[in-house]
């Protein structure tokens, strides 16, 4: 069949177009496949790439842009690329596509973008159509703050160094290997008169070396200098043609392995220099003042051997000089290498010590207390090549001092417990007046009287146990006269005997003891709280030995007090009982510091001794050990008064008739004291403080008898108050009465003419007795 050629031309155009939509099917895979790299090669970009149209719009961006903005792409595309990245309403001055308009270039600039806190390399391309004209711009952010931040670090060390090198305060140049002098500081022109631009481009020996030395010392240290020369003392020139000393460092300047120059360092030690030769010539000065130091003073090598130690040595140690050189230093160290390895330590961290307490021994095994200043010795270089050491001995200062501080101590709590006593006295005064009115009013055979007596009974304890508070406040004398301390020994012992039996009782008292002048029942309280002190340091029971012996105050060594110049009697009290620690020793006068326990005792049994003693004008020492038993030593000033008898107490209530004024600041001491006195039959007018007791004496002088005067009051004392009245009546009788005693003020006003004392509290038979002595004066 013959082919129609309207179907073959049919049939190959359809194999035709069969074979052109193939080839477009090709081209078209190969299309996206292009696209497709092209995409993974966009955004597997580290840096930001954005697709920009002449408008400004975005048209495409990477993954890194992104990441970069944290946006997503609907969120940025079709947007305006200065809104989204730098959040302005237009085009940024400096935007580099905005130039590129312009100039129809690629522009880039570098910036620090805030919004990102970064520093970007930024670059805009433009992209043209067939016809020339752009279309689209490429723009490419590169974060560049690390190598930003490399370059500021490094500008800033550049600087530093910089200067460093300008402002150091010695003399420096830089050479290149011709010696011609690239750069110099300011110093170099304080050292040799030469300004840094003067002196760049000339060669340093025609500069500054000597004609002398040029050609012998100069080559030599340039031929050292080319490796590294330390410290070179030379001499040198300066503008002015004077010479001077420098010390010279020197090294090679290396760039890339390579020495392209040298660095110079100079130091004028022309003084230092004109110092050693002076030095020299006071050497001799120096080493008598050393000589005659009232320090010691030694120094030592590294290895810690004594090197020089001054004459002083001797006095403070016992060892001649030349006795320690060569020996190991800490040898009369208290204790020893560990006291040298504590003073090594702060030398090497610290560079010197001072003021640092410590032990010596003496050469006779006695250990003493030392006041230590250290520091290292170095030579010129700063090496150091051992240590200097200068001591004092300060063993009289610290006791001393310790003596004082005790004194402190004591006298404070001294005064604590004698305000409490005062105020506690005054408590105890209603309540015994009160206690007395009562017994006054009350049958015996009444069920209440005993337990009157028993109230009674209780404010007398109370009363003890003030008068111990004032024992300890040193305020614990009423009645002071020559006494017998062996006839007190004896009486004390005696009636502690009877009361401990298990304890056995030793005295040797001196035949010849003088006399002491004291507050015998004071006297008598504190040799029995020791008593009871041993009793209770020997439960089991044990021995006591009492001794009394004469003793000047020369003879009173080594004990933590510097007694007074004079005659002493001495009492040791030595028991066989347990002993103490030196912490407890310490603490044993301290008002309430007790081993035994609350429930045992009260703590002011010692310590009441210590303030009798004390205010006796007196001393006591304890020494104890544990396992050893313990020892009290009482010094007491010694009289050549005679020895007088002790008055016994015989009186009953002794009523009387009369007009009394009664002054006191207290309400309660007031009221009951009207009553007390209005029981005694005497008529009483009553003053609340010093200024109304003197307005109502002067109103009632003639018809008023006696005062009944306190001592301590807010506005006006005792003392006052009585010469107040004396002014008024010359004539006047003053009992005085005080929650203190007699010793301070009371003793003062009794010596200006007052009439008696009595101290709260007190009953209604002891103020009777009191009132009858001074109404019979006459």
């Amino acid at each position: 069949m013959s082919s129609n050629p309207i179907y073959e031309e049919l049939e190959q155009g359809a194999k035709e177009l069969e074979k052109e939509s193939f080839e477009h099917k090709q081209a078209e895979e190969a299309l996206r496949e292009a696209e497709k790299k092209w995409r993974n090669s966009f955004n597997s970009l580290e840096d930001v790439m954005i697709i920009i149209d002449k408008d400004y719009n975005i048209e495409d961006i990477n993954d890194s842009g992104l990441d970069l903005l944290g946006k997503s792409k609907k969120e940025v595309i079709g947007k305006k690329c200065y809104s989204i990245i730098h959040d302005t309403e237009t085009p940024v001055e400096y935007c580099p596509l905005r130039k590129s308009l312009e100039t129809k270039k690629p522009e880039s600039v570098e910036r620090h973008e805030d919004m990102f806190d970064k520093h970007f390399s930024i670059k805009s391309s433009p992209i043209f159509d067939k016809n020339g004209e752009i279309v689209r711009f490429v723009d490419l952010m590169s974060d560049i703050t690390e190598r930003k931040q490399s370059e500021e670090k490094f500008e800033i060390q550049r600087a530093q160094i910089k200067s460093l090198f300008d402002y150091s305060g010695e003399a420096m140049a830089l050479l290149d290997l011709e010696n011609h002098i690239i750069d110099a500081n300011l110093a170099f022109k304080k050292v040799f008169g030469y300004p840094p631009e003067e002196a760049r481009g000339k060669v340093i020996e025609d500069l500054i070396c000597p004609e002398r030395f040029y050609y012998t010392e100069s080559k030599e240290l340039d031929r050292q200098a080319m490796q590294v020369i330390k410290g070179a003392e030379i001499i040198r020139m300066r503008k002015d043609g004077k010479e001077i000393n420098v010390r010279v460092s020197a090294g090679p300047i290396k760039v890339g392995g390579a020495i392209t120059g040298r660095f110079v360092v100079f130091d004028d030690i022309t003084e230092r220099k004109q110092a050693e030769a002076e030095l020299i010539q006071t050497k001799n000065f120096l080493q008598n003042i050393l000589d005659s130091s009232i320090d010691g003073i030694t120094t030592t090598d590294l290895q810690g051997n004594v090197m020089y130690a001054s004459p002083r040595t001797k006095d403070i140690i016992g060892y001649d000089p030349e006795e320690i050189i060569c020996k190991k230093a800490y040898s009369f160290y208290g204790n020893g290498i560990e006291d040298a390895k504590t003073i090594m330590k702060v030398l090497e961290e610290k560079g010197e010590l001072r003021n640092h307490e410590m032990k010596f021994i003496r050469k006779d095994g006695q250990f003493i207390d030392i006041n230590l200043s250290a520091s290292l010795l170095k030579n010129e270089e700063g090496d150091v090549i051992g240590t200097l050491a200068i001591y004092s001995d300060i063993t009289e200062r610290n006791m001393l001092e310790a003596q004082l501080a005790q004194a402190q101590r004591m006298e404070a709590l001294g005064t604590l417990a004698g305000g409490i006593a005062h105020n506690f006295n005054n408590l105890l005064m209603g309540i015994q007046g009160n206690a007395s009115l009562m017994l006054l009013e009350t049958d015996p055979n009444h069920p209440n009287y005993q337990k009157l007596k028993t109230i009674e009974k209780s404010v007398q304890s109370g009363s003890r146990l003030t008068r111990q508070l004032l024992g300890y406040a040193r305020e614990g004398k009423y009645e002071v006269k020559p006494i017998s301390l062996n006839q007190l020994v004896k009486e004390t012992a005696d009636t502690f005997s009877m009361t401990k039996k298990e304890i056995r009782i030793h005295q040797e008292l001196a035949q010849d003891l003088s006399g002491i002048k004291a507050d015998q029942g004071q006297i008598e309280q504190a040799l029995l709280n020791i008593y009871v002190n041993a009793s209770d340091a020997m439960s089991g029971g044990g021995d006591l030995f009492l001794k009394t012996m004469n003793v000047k105050h020369k003879d009173i060594k080594n004990k933590p007090f510097k007694p007074k110049p004079g005659n002493y009697v001495l009492l040791t009290i030595r028991d066989t009982g347990v002993g103490m620690d030196k912490h407890t020793m310490k603490r044993i006068f301290e008002p309430f510091f007790t081993t035994k326990g609350l429930a045992k005792g009260t703590g002011l049994g010692l310590a009441s001794t210590y303030g009798i003693i004390k205010a006796h004008g007196g001393y006591i020492d304890v020494d104890s050990e544990n396992g050893h038993g313990t020892t009290f030593s009482i010094y007491l000033p010694a009289s050549e008064r005679k020895v007088g008898e002790v008055a016994k107490d015989a009186g009953q209530i002794i009523k009387g008739r009369g007009v009394i004024l009664l002054v006191d600041d207290e309400e309660i001491v007031l009221d009951v004291g009207v009553q007390l006195l209005e029981a005694l039959g005497y008529t009483v007018f009553k003053a609340k403080g010093g200024r109304e007791a003197v307005e109502i004496y002067k109103e009632n002088k003639d018809k008023i008898n006696i005062v009944l005067l306190d001592i301590i009051m807010p506005d006006m004392s005792g003392g006052q108050v009585y010469e107040r009245m004396k002014e008024i009546n010359p004539d006047i009788k003053v009992l005085l009465s005080s929650g203190y005693n007699i010793e301070g003020q009371a003793t003062e006003i009794l010596e200006r003419g007052c009439d008696g004392f009595i101290q709260k509290p007190f009953n209604m038979k002891e103020l009777s007795r009191s009132i009858d002595e001074i109404w019979n004066k006459g």
